[in-house]
Order: C-alpha cells, then sequence, then structure tokens
C-alpha cells in the first residue's frame, strides 16, 4: 500500500517538470535524456531543411514543367505551320503533275517518233517505213474484248496486206513485254486478224524482258541491254 507521502511526492515531481525548466533539465540529464533530446532537435531541424529542399525542388519542376509547356506549345505551332506548308506544297505538287502529264501526252507521241526515226535502218530492213506507222486506238466502252471503257493502244503498220504491231518504248522492261503481248491478243480480236509479227523498240532494255519477249516470239530493236 502506497503511502500518502509518496503520492504527495509524485505530485510535486510532476508540477516541478511542468513549472520549473531548471529542474526538468536536472531530471533529464540524470536520465540521460539529454542526448536524446538533442538528437530529436537534430532530427526535426534536418526534416525542416528536407522539407525546405523537397519545396525547392518542387518549385525548380514546376518552373521546368512551365518551360516544358512553352516549348511544347511552340512545338505544336510549328508543326501546325509545316502542315500548312505541305498541303500547300502537296497541291502545288499536283497541279505540276497535271501540267506535266499534260506535256507527256503531248511528247509522248513525238519521242515515239524519235525512237523509231533513231532505229529506221532497223525498221527497214523489216520492210516497214518508219514515217508510216499509225497510232491505232480502240475503247472497248462495252467490255467486248476487255475491260469496259478501257483504252487499247498500240502502234500498227499495214504494208502488202501484212499486219505489224508495234510497241516503242524508251526503256523497256518486263511488265512492258507481258503488256504489250496482251494487247496484241486484244487488237488482233477486234481487227479480226492475226498479226505477222510483234515488233519491240526500244533504246534500253531489261535483260529479262529482252528473254522474255524472245521467249513470246517479238522480234526486239533495241540500243542496249541493262542486267
Amino acid at each position: 500500500m502506497v503511502s500518502l507521502d509518496v503520492v504527495e511526492l509524485k505530485k510535486r515531481v510532476i508540477e516541478l517538470l511542468r513549472e520549473d525548466e531548471e529542474f526538468r533539465l536536472a531530471v533529464a540529464g540524470l536520465l540521460n535524456l539529454n542526448t536524446i533530446l538533442l538528437e530529436l532537435k537534430k532530427l526535426r531541424e534536418d526534416f525542416n531543411r528536407l522539407v525546405e529542399l523537397e519545396e525547392k525542388r518542387w518549385e525548380e519542376n514546376n518552373k521546368r514543367w512551365e518551360e516544358n509547356n512553352k516549348r511544347w506549345e511552340e512545338a505544336r505551332k510549328r508543326f501546325e505551320a509545316i502542315e500548312v506548308e505541305l498541303a500547300r506544297l502537296s497541291k502545288a505538287v499536283a497541279e505540276v503533275e497535271v501540267v506535266l502529264g499534260s506535256i507527256g501526252r503531248r511528247w509522248g507521241r513525238d519521242l515515239e517518233r524519235a525512237v523509231l526515226e533513231i532505229y529506221r535502218h532497223a525498221l527497214e530492213e523489216r520492210g516497214i517505213e518508219p514515217g508510216k506507222v499509225e497510232k491505232f486506238v480502240y475503247i472497248d466502252s462495252e467490255g467486248k474484248y476487255y475491260k469496259k471503257g478501257a483504252r487499247v493502244e498500240v502502234d500498227v503498220y499495214v504494208h502488202d496486206e501484212r499486219l505489224y504491231l508495234i510497241e516503242v518504248k524508251s526503256h523497256a522492261e518486263y511488265e512492258d513485254v507481258e503488256w504489250f503481248h496482251d494487247v496484241s491478243k486484244i487488237v488482233e480480236k477486234v481487227l479480226g486478224r492475226e498479226a505477222n509479227k510483234l515488233i519491240l523498240v526500244a533504246v534500253h532494255i531489261d535483260e529479262e524482258a529482252l528473254k522474255r519477249a524472245r521467249e513470246l516470239g517479238m522480234d526486239v530493236i533495241y540500243g542496249a541491254a541493262i542486267p
């Protein structure tokens, strides 16, 4: 059983700890609390510095975000300007293509004539007068011989009841040979007669195209074969 003197002593000690700083420090020293209090104070100071440092970092990050947002906005505006320019350029290119296409169609026939003149001697050896080679054009409006509405075009030369079909190319590729062969079959159906000879005239021809043309029985007049 605790005596009243002990109870009173405890109350008095608690009051002194609350009210008397000197007594409180003395007790803390006896209990080795000074070191703990200093460590707690140091921890609190470190924590405060950490909080300040994080606040500075957040401020710096916010500034960086603002700068990045400005840069992204500037980049977006530049891209929009580029898109506008590209749209204008695409339109200009399309217009140029239309003009070049028109010019190309006009020049195409002149180019064919020039190639035929280059190989005049070889053609004349085959009984063909380059100046009398004519363009044959057929529109299959009903799709009777080919696709409906398709345009079939080839050079023809008729002499002494003989029919020659001629294809002129500055550079003949494998696909050109196949196309000439297919078109020739269509023209023969349209004219109702078989061609006596298919003649491919080219300034340059791919070697595989040359091989294929010969396989199909074409007579090939060319300047150089390209591997």
